[in-house]
């Protein structure tokens, strides 16, 4: 069943964000109620409502083929699945290890749910297999979209995560937590979506059509995503930038003070010097060793020639995909300036000149 929207945002400051609002919507996209937000979830639905509502409260036009819902065809089966832990490399990075118990690998029968291709492939399976997940999409047209080959912007952050521990692809639970509530990864990045959306609504309205995505399943393979490339909202071709914004719910001393962030693959095309240029406090990425650019679903847009890049502030902090990544977490007064010059930053990508790959730069 499609989701509906629900409630709408009461009133708040037009021209920025303030770290109070921060708190009201982190709040409630991360709080045990969405149970981790995991892809093709109850939960998930959940959080898809809630986003669809500050869409709604912002005055964005809906953006997908139920309102603002952009719907994902998925089929459940059976399999035998090797059960993994996460553990820590040498590096630091979250890796997935198998389990074993006494010599032998632990095996467990789990129901997964995979990604069709559209809604016709529906047709030759049983409607008990059948289910269905969402992208959330609302649009700011621009002036000149009919008249700009590089009309569009998509600025889009995934709202889904892993789930609660215990099940497949959970988190490791600390204590009598068991939610894994995802508040940086990536409801902080959903935030600014939906932050930036509304305050560049009540400014001048921009050259370019801005697209607003909130997308599901990027912690399962890029779901959302993939169905957004095969069923764009606005033709892939008309494409200037991608700005993806993921774990900004803290500072990182890497990118300066709170309220400074870092730009992943800056070396790559001329956005990051134009932000640079503007005077917003936004570096390139200190961490080249861990491969920020591939790992988020601007690579994808990235891999069809946009030049597309993820703004965060991930610092590197242990609770990565562990139960620990909650609100009381989140430096709100750095979240907020961050999102303050994101919005910034997609006037610049909706008014200036598109962002070029450098020689080399396009993966």
């Amino acid at each position: 069943m499609t989701p509906q929207v629900g409630t709408m945002a009461p009133q708040v400051p037009r021209d920025s964000t303030t770290p109070a609002r921060v708190r009201e919507l982190l709040s409630v996209i991360a709080a045990d109620s969405m149970e981790g937000r995991a892809v093709w979830s109850a939960g998930s639905d959940r959080a898809a409502k809630y986003i669809a509502a500050q869409m709604a409260a912002a005055g964005l036009v809906p953006g997908g083929d139920s309102g603002y819902f952009q719907r994902i065809a998925g089929a459940a089966r059976t399999v035998i699945r090797v059960r993994q832990e996460r553990r820590a490399d040498s590096t630091g990075r979250m890796i997935r290890v198998p389990v074993v118990v006494n010599g032998d690998t632990v095996r467990d029968t789990v129901q997964v749910t995979q990604r069709l291709s559209s809604f016709r492939d529906w047709d030759s399976i049983p409607a008990a297999r059948r289910r269905l997940a969402v992208n959330v999409i609302g649009l700011l047209p621009g002036k000149n979209e009919k008249h700009l080959a590089d009309s569009v912007v998509l600025v889009d952050a995934h709202y889904d995560h892993i789930g609660r521990t215990g099940v497949a692809g959970g988190c490791t639970p600390r204590g009598a937590d068991s939610i894994c509530n995802g508040a940086d990864d990536d409801a902080s990045g959903t935030v600014a979506v939906l932050e930036i959306a509304r305050i560049l609504k009540n400014r001048p309205r921009a050259e370019r059509t801005i697209v607003f995505a909130a997308t599901t399943g990027e912690e399962s393979g890029l779901v959302g995503t993939n169905w957004y490339l095969e069923h764009p909202v606005r033709p892939l071709a008309a494409m200037s930038s991608n700005l993806e914004i993921e774990m900004i719910g803290r500072p990182d001393s890497l990118a300066g003070p709170p309220g400074y962030a870092w730009l992943t693959g800056f070396e790559r095309s001329t956005m990051g010097e134009s932000f640079a240029a503007a005077g917003l406090h936004i570096s390139p990425d200190r961490r080249p060793q861990q491969s920020f650019f591939t790992r988020s679903d601007n690579i994808a847009f990235a891999r069809r020639g946009i030049p597309a890049h993820t703004l965060s502030s991930f610092n590197l902090h242990t609770d990565y995909h562990q139960a620990t990544d909650d609100v009381a977490k989140v430096d709100f007064a750095h979240m907020a300036a961050v999102i303050n010059a994101g919005a910034k930053a997609v006037e610049i990508l909706a008014n200036g000149t598109a962002p070029q790959w450098k020689p080399g730069g396009r993966p």
